[in-house]
């Protein structure tokens, strides 16, 4: 069994992340295959392919963010790889600055961060993913914040009473990742920029 409630609902979203990969694989292939036999392109087809490749690239961040990390490295290539496409299209700029491989639940933490630099930063803005030392340190600008108070002390103290809905699980899971690597979750906020640090 898992060592930790934590690291069997990571194992579950490894579990579903891995599943939904193969049949969104074979849509595109479908897509390819349509393609190639000489069908005319159309919006139909291109919407259906812009949604693949969305849906592709949130399984492969949510993959890292949510499911098990064990011991691996993921190197900046492929970092960048993910990062460019789930942002694509989006409001948010993300710029990763490490150009070494970087150990897998460091970079867990760092994409739970950037889902919650995403909820202060509704409107948009740009975020750098930088390292500082031993310290992560992810800064986000933006012209609008919209920072709910209780949520973000969150990250400062994980035994908060406050209800968590899904799309916050990202506040409930990064500080109790960041307590059993030995660190502490810092946030700076200013009226246009949000600092994380870990």
């Amino acid at each position: 069994m898992p060592e930790s409630e934590i690291e069997f609902a990571a194992l579950i979203g490894s579990r579903i992340c891995h599943d939904l990969i193969s049949p969104i694989g074979a849509v595109n292939n479908g897509l390819e295959l349509l393609s190639m036999t000489g069908v005319s392109p159309s919006p139909e087809l291109a919407l259906i392919g812009d949604s693949v490749d969305s849906a592709s690239a949130r399984i492969r961040f949510f993959r890292v963010a949510f499911g098990a990390a064990a011991n691996q490295m993921l190197g900046a290539g492929e970092i960048n790889a993910i990062l460019r496409d789930y942002y694509r299209g989006s409001r948010w700029s993300v710029e990763w600055a490490p150009v070494d491989p970087q150990k897998r639940i460091d970079v867990r933490m760092c994409f739970l961060a950037l889902l919650c630099l995403e909820t202060g930063m509704p409107y948009g803005g740009s975020i750098r993913v930088e390292t500082s030392g031993d310290r992560w340190v992810l800064r986000g600008q933006t012209e609008k914040l919209n920072i709910d108070p209780d949520l973000w002390a969150v990250l400062a103290t994980p035994t908060c009473s406050i209800k968590l809905c899904p799309a916050q699980v990202q506040f409930g899971l990064l500080p109790v990742l960041a307590r059993d690597a030995g660190q502490q979750i810092t946030s700076n906020i200013s009226q246009t920029e949000i600092t994380l640090s870990f």
